[in-house]
């Protein structure tokens, strides 16, 4: 049975490319849009009271298959995950030309650091560059230092992960204003140019090898409906809602409180 968080496919209607594949009473050729706020819900149902799934970024590209009372439904490239997004977050799709590598970059008025804010572009979110004014870059939506847009010079993706702790524990989140422990790594790697599915089950299965021990930085550790990474041989790094936000503690101390709410550790995956 095809995995519902990734297939783009309802009960009224699906991607015209899943014909013959899944049945629904019409098919629907998708349409590509490209997000222009700097993050926003993706959510299970059209509502603003609706889970939070996961979250779009600015400049990541959309394919809508449905429009509706303000809310589009469709399935996001970089993830392939589905859901509903507001219809006000998307614009015409745009190639970006440069990626967010500061947690969050302020998008000013104009090109002066003492000018209103008018958005906070998270880390991984792609801009296009129509020119630059000195240090910054027009990006259309406004401007944006040119020091957050320069390429991050640490390629380990630990450390990537490391710069979220402290940063509170929300579910479906994968920024600086908060994210969850899929969305830590998910992020992480993407910054280091590694792609990765949004959910845990779903990196546990398509992420590595599996290893008898995590006694290595880098290593992943699975629970079921968790996940975090290994410092080095003793500590661990994750999202947790016992925290409720990124921290780091000893792996044994997580496995021992972890397995009386969810059971013992699933997986150790090595990238």
């Amino acid at each position: 049975m095809a995995d519902k968080r990734v297939t783009p496919a309802r009960a009224d209607l699906a991607a015209a490319h899943l014909k013959g594949q899944v049945d629904a009473p019409r098919y629907v050729e998708g349409e590509k849009f490209s997000v222009c706020v700097g993050r926003m819900s993706l959510r299970a149902r059209p509502s603003d009271d609706a889970a939070q799934d996961s979250e779009l970024l600015f400049g990541e590209s959309f394919t809508v298959y449905d429009r509706s009372d303000g809310w589009a439904w469709g399935q996001a490239a970089n993830d392939l995950y589905v859901g509903y997004v507001k219809e006000g977050a998307l614009t015409a799709p745009f190639v970006g030309e440069a990626r967010v590598s500061a947690l969050m970059a302020p998008v000013f008025a104009a090109a002066d650091l003492k000018m209103p804010v008018r958005d906070l572009l998270p880390l991984n979110a792609q801009v296009s560059v129509r020119q630059r004014h000195g240090d910054y870059a027009d990006i259309g939506h406004g401007f944006v230092h040119q020091r957050h847009l320069e390429p991050a010079s640490e390629k380990d993706f630990v450390a990537v992960a490391q710069r979220f702790v402290g940063v509170p524990y929300v579910w479906g989140g994968k920024t600086a204003a908060g994210l969850d422990c899929s969305g830590l790594i998910q992020t992480a790697l993407q910054a280091g140019g590694q792609s990765a599915p949004r959910d845990t089950d779903m990196m546990e299965k398509a992420l590595g090898e599996r290893v008898q021990a995590a006694d290595r930085r880098g290593d992943l550790v699975f629970w079921k409906g968790h996940m975090g990474v290994m410092l080095d041989a003793r500590m661990l790094l994750h999202a947790n809602a016992f925290h409720m936000q990124v921290a780091i503690e000893p792996l044994n101390e997580a496995v021992a409180r972890i397995e009386k709410v969810s059971g013992p550790v699933t997986a150790i995956k090595r990238l």
